[in-house]
């Protein structure tokens, strides 16, 4: 079994699952090329770590022992693990890029997965030296709490890399589903359309964001359409509805929504910019 993780991407998803890897016991590097980000992901897994202290979920020895098996860098020759998991930006060019280079410095051995939200898992796979041992890991949003991990395979992955990622999904405490590869594989398939049609209802006048937002959890959804928006960023949301979109041949039901796409332009991704669909209170800089 693995003994190091390497998270590549120390944005929001790939922070909390580096959190995820050194909360069970692996030895844990995250990497992102801009050093301001990696700064913040470190103060945030310590913040973090410190609220499992307080609700005593976690004692002071358990939080040290965690934050050892971090190690933070933005040197790309770091990267040296049993497992790499990508979390970068959601562009194709982007993540075949990234393993690429990774693979020139690992060893034979090393598995890539990948947490794209949409994208061909496949198309990833075949530019890659070794996609026998490429699959995708996707987790959800906030990755330290949300249980579920869809396992994603290609034509290309052999048993082996199947049932390690599989394996890992557990001890990290997950319940991995296994798919195969297919736009929005299974729940951001599903899921577009509770999006989609908020948004279309909105274009048409009909409600506004916080009225969908306080019916919907009415009926027994934890948040609305707009508040999950927001927590997962409005740039992520809005690519996946257009890669969804996309692969399934631009069918009218799944339409990208004009007012995502507009606040994306204005950066108002949501909880990570301080506005989306709603207004969010930013910590100030320089503060812990």
């Amino acid at each position: 079994m693995p003994q190091t993780i390497c998270i590549c991407g120390a944005g929001t998803m790939g922070s909390g699952i580096a959190q995820v890897a050194a909360q069970s016991g692996f030895q844990t590097i995250l990497f992102d090329l801009n050093k301001e980000v990696i700064e913040n992901a470190k103060s945030k897994n310590e913040k973090d770590l410190q609220r499992l202290v307080e609700k005593n979920k976690i004692n002071s020895t358990e939080k040290e022992n965690i934050l050892n098996r971090f190690h933070f860098t933005n040197n790309i020759n770091d990267c040296k693990a049993d497992i790499i998991i990508e979390a970068i930006i959601e562009k194709i060019e982007a993540k075949t890029n990234l393993f690429n280079q990774l693979s020139l410095i690992n060893s034979a051995e090393t598995i890539f997965a990948t947490n794209t939200s949409s994208l061909s898992v496949t198309d990833i796979a075949k530019t890659i030296l070794h996609p026998e041992r490429m699959i995708g890991m996707h987790f959800f949003n906030p990755a330290t709490i949300m249980k579920l991990v869809e396992v994603v395979n290609t034509n290309f992955t052999n048993e082996k890399t199947t049932q390690i990622i599989i394996a890992l999904a557990k001890q990290f405490g997950k319940t991995p589903v296994l798919c195969k590869d297919a736009a929005g594989f299974i729940v951001n398939h599903v899921a577009r359309p509770y999006y989609l049609e908020a948004l279309r209802l909105v274009e048409q006048g009909i409600a506004d964001f916080e009225t969908i937002d306080a019916l919907m959890e009415a009926t027994g959804f934890k948040m609305g359409p707009f508040k999950l928006m927001d927590l997962i960023g409005n740039d992520i949301n809005y690519a996946v509805s257009c890669s969804v979109y996309e692969a399934m041949k631009k069918p009218e039901r799944l339409k990208p929504s004009p007012i995502q796409e507009e606040r994306v332009k204005k950066n108002e991704l949501g909880k990570k910019t301080g506005k989306g669909y709603y207004f969010y209170p930013l910590p100030l800089k320089g503060n812990k």
